[in-house]
């Protein structure tokens, strides 16, 4: 499979700086990471294109895992975003973590991985986040959070390295680049591409059972305003159904199945 649209239909949105760029212009040790600083993220970052998939797979770890806790924004994870938004087409994400193995299924492409972990950043800083932000801390939650903020504004850029990727010719890639860039596609400036994004989730929902790109591309689709009755399977409807009756036995006090005790 390949992208239909040609390369210049691509939204061309911000540039993205080249990641050697980003890695030797940031102050990385005068960022805040869960755990201190990030003066050892410049180091495990460029370990993310070395040519061994284990330590790819470690750096992995090291660099994405250190800037993220508990669904928080932190300044160091802004020009990580950057970087892995930078890499995205980089060769050496093309390989699988678990290296050139002979069964398709355990090859997983780094690619794929640094797209999932756009997206669960993309979902921490989503419109439905400022608004339960905004709820409990008032409308001037954002300017009490400049780190989320920052990562906001550069959504468009962002978009702008997974675009391309939603036509990867393989399914786990594309499918990654499409959850990654629904999140992104809230900022106003990409609202126009979530025409585009439609086609792409509707492609996904006749291939892909994976419970969680289904229930992202449904939410996604229900949210633009388009009738998701007929695109919807007997897993998606009982996901749903269930899912509304944890919501309300949340606000009733009780349980849906019996607890395990």
């Amino acid at each position: 499979m390949t992208n239909s649209r040609s390369q210049s239909d691509e939204p061309h949105l911000a540039e993205i700086p080249h990641h050697q760029e980003l890695l030797d212009g940031t102050d990385w040790s005068s960022l805040e990471t869960p755990s201190g600083t990030g003066e050892r993220l410049p180091a495990a970052l460029a370990r993310l294109l070395d040519t061994d998939p284990v330590v790819r797979a470690a750096a992995m770890v090291d660099a994405l895992g250190a800037v993220i806790h508990q669904n928080t924004i932190y300044e160091a994870t802004v020009p990580v975003a950057l970087y892995v938004a930078a890499i995205l087409n980089h060769p050496a994400t093309e390989r699988g973590d678990l290296g050139q193995d002979t069964t398709p299924a355990l090859h997983y492409p780094t690619r794929a991985a640094l797209l999932e972990w756009l997206s669960n950043t993309a979902y921490d800083a989503n419109d439905e986040c400022v608004a339960v932000g905004e709820r409990i801390w008032g409308d001037g939650y954002l300017d009490e959070y400049p780190e989320m903020r920052a990562f906001r504004d550069l959504r468009p850029a962002i978009y702008s390295a997974v675009h391309p990727l939603l036509g990867h010719v393989t399914a786990n890639v594309r499918e990654a680049a499409l959850v990654a860039a629904i999140p992104l596609a809230e900022h106003p400036v990409l609202a126009p591409q979530q025409g585009e994004l439609a086609d792409h989730a509707r492609s996904l929902l006749t291939t892909s059972t994976d419970r969680r790109k289904r229930d992202r591309v449904l939410e996604a689709m229900e949210v633009w305003g388009h009738d998701i009755s007929g695109l919807e399977n007997a897993d998606d409807v009982a996901a749903r159904e269930f899912h509304a009756r944890r919501i309300a036995e949340r606000w009733t006090g009780g349980y849906v199945e019996d607890p395990p005790f």
